[in-house]
């Protein structure tokens, strides 16, 4: 099958049956959609139309769109349907996904909605959910999954299993629990179909399994379970009893929201903020380090004010100080994105000397590299080699301050439990921006100013 692609023809033929409030026309024409392709409409109709296009279509598949489409239209969603109704939406929904759509109403009408969920089990199990900090694997966590006991039988166990099966969307593990729920291993499917009606769990199931606490940063789930490939890992309590599943899905989302807010961390951005925001809000979000950018631009300024002598007889020298500035931030930027990029993947092995050690090296040969292109495009250029000479040692030592800077910097911090992210972009390019033109004048007129 195709990739559902959005066309401006089809969003007009979907608008012109919202608008005609053809109802019956409009539930046909969704017949094959997937939710995900129905979110994206959603997201390209305003408020009026998408309330009309979620209450025409069943709640089986409109309670999955509500979790796809942006937040911004989702909460103007929510603000026109009834408790009733969204509670409706609600039954359809995993726990974990009914509890994330919980948080953002209002407590009032949070507290009216659960009470209309006419599912009291599913009901218990949001509330349950909405007990833990979002940021921990217990807030990442579903109720619905596959467990059986020890002591069964395969006949029991299989009968038990179609029971739950009912209200689980995919079975990718059968865990295994003792009678106080205490979690014990898995079952593999293939052991389970070939072993005798009457043979207990306990003689069949896998009692090594992989399991995270309600506690669990989510960072260190994916971390998990990116490692050992798992579509889904249990969750317990500090009791180690089983308490929920985190499936791969959730995962993604989790790896995707940290990509997003690294991104913009580097790019100089404190604060979560996405393209349709305010502008006061953007403002907020940018103005930190554009004003921190500023003052290294002050900086910098003042530095070469106290060169002006050696800039005054050389003023060669002026016209390369934006590539050494340039250079510093460049390179500064690529050593601490690569090891931002290890520390997220817990690649980063071994001792911050080390690690500097072998950032001081390849420094050392771009530098040499770069600074060799440099000289002879200098001396061709200009025919004088003491400065040609003095513009490409300044380069080397500014590429080697600039990497080990980069290096140390997110090292440093992330030993200190800070996110080593903010240590890119805008900051290590100011403070290298800094230290390059202090240190590319003062070779300069260490070696001219003889």
């Amino acid at each position: 099958m195709e990739p559902f692609k959005l066309t401006q023809d089809v969003l007009v033929t979907i608008k012109a049956l919202i608008g005609a409030q053809n109802a019956l026309e409009l539930t046909e024409f969704f017949t094959d959609f997937h939710y995900a392709d129905i979110a994206e409409v959603v997201n390209e109709l305003d408020t009026k139309e998408a309330l009309f296009l979620i209450r025409t279509l069943d709640s089986e598949r409109t309670g999955d769109v509500l979790t796809e489409i942006d937040e911004d239209q989702r909460e103007e969603i929510l603000k026109e349907l009834s408790a009733v109704e969204i509670a409706t939406e609600l039954s359809e929904l995993d726990t974990d996904d009914a509890a994330d759509i919980i948080t953002e109403l209002p407590t009032e009408l949070a507290q009216e909605v659960i009470s209309e969920i006419e599912d009291r089990e599913h009901a218990a199990e949001i509330i349950e959910l909405l007990r833990y900090d979002e940021n921990s694997a217990g807030g990442l966590m579903a109720k619905e999954l596959i467990k059986v006991n020890e002591n069964w039988t395969v006949t029991t166990c299989v009968r038990e299993m179609r029971v739950q099966a009912e209200h689980v969307t995919r079975v990718h593990s059968i865990y295994v629990v003792d009678n106080e729920n205490v979690l014990k291993g898995r079952l593999s499917l293939k052991d389970l179909l070939i072993s005798p009606n009457n043979t207990h769990i306990k003689e069949v199931y896998i009692p090594k399994v992989d399991y995270v606490t309600v506690n669990e940063d989510p960072e260190e789930v994916a971390k998990i379970m990116a490692k050992y490939d798992l579509e889904a890992i249990p969750v317990v309590d500090e009791m180690k009893r089983l308490v929920g599943r985190i499936t791969i899905d959730d995962i993604i989302d989790v790896i995707k929201e940290e990509a997003e807010k690294d991104y913009q961390q580097m790019a100089g951005i404190t604060q979560d903020v996405y393209a349709d925001d305010s502008i006061l809000d953007l403002t907020k979000a940018r103005l930190p380090w554009l004003i921190v950018g500023l003052l290294g631009g002050l900086g910098a300024a003042f530095i070469m004010g106290t060169f002006e002598a050696i800039i005054n007889d050389h003023a060669i020298l002026f016209f390369f100080t934006p590539l050494i500035a340039a250079m510093a931030g460049n390179v500064g930027v690529q050593s601490s994105a690569i090891i931002v990029q290890g520390i997220a993947n817990d690649d980063i092995k071994g001792s911050i000397s080390a690690r500097l050690s072998k950032e001081l090296l390849l420094a050392l040969l771009n530098g040499f590299i770069l600074a060799a292109i440099l000289f002879v495009c200098t001396w061709i250029w200009k025919g004088e080699v003491l400065t040609a000479s003095a513009i490409s040692l300044s380069l080397i030592a500014v590429i080697v301050i600039a990497g080990l800077i980069g290096t140390f910097i997110p090292l440093f911090l992330h030993k200190r439990g800070v996110d080593p992210a903010v240590a890119t972009g805008p900051f290590i390019t100011t403070s290298n921006d800094i230290f390059g033109i202090l240190i590319y004048f003062w070779i300069a007129k260490l070696i001219l100013g003889l």
